[in-house]
């Protein structure tokens, strides 16, 4: 229940926050959100992480669909821990976010932008930090068996 939880609220709240920013801001208008830090700048993202790949977008719809589609019928068919069911709802969130985002605008929304960083949102942030954290545990906590 924890990957279903986990993924429709995450997924929910990337939605949101992109339908805002496309709501409040025009295509590279950015305003600082925590002085020098952090700001937020509407980006239509047409490649993955750096707008690497550009144009590439059946073979990010693609990838995207083994992912979400191989975790879910992952979490369906077995039993899953519930910290695990954690993480691979945000990976599916994330994966499932962007998905929609290309399916339907052709084009990823980011928004956070560090300066020093390529600009990403919400799902980006669920894919990296489910990833890592699914990494993390399957090398520290999985039994040898």
């Amino acid at each position: 229940m924890r990957f279903w939880i986990t993924m429709v609220s995450v997924l929910a709240f990337d939605q949101l926050s992109k339908w805002w920013i496309v709501a409040n801001y025009q295509v590279g208008e950015s305003h600082a959100l925590l002085g020098q830090w952090l700001h937020l700048t509407y980006v239509q993202n047409r490649g993955a992480a750096f707008g690497i790949m550009s144009g590439q977008s059946w073979f990010f719809l693609t990838a995207a669909l083994i992912v979400i589609i191989g975790l879910i019928y992952y979490n369906l068919r077995y039993s899953v821990d519930r910290l695990v069911q954690i993480m691979m709802g945000l990976i599916v969130a994330g994966a499932l976010g962007n998905f929609i985002d290309r399916i339907r605008l052709r084009y990823v929304i980011d928004f956070f932008d560090l300066g020093w960083w390529p600009v990403f949102n919400i799902a980006d942030m669920a894919v990296v930090v489910g990833g890592c954290l699914l990494v993390l545990h399957m090398f520290f906590f999985m039994k040898e068996g």
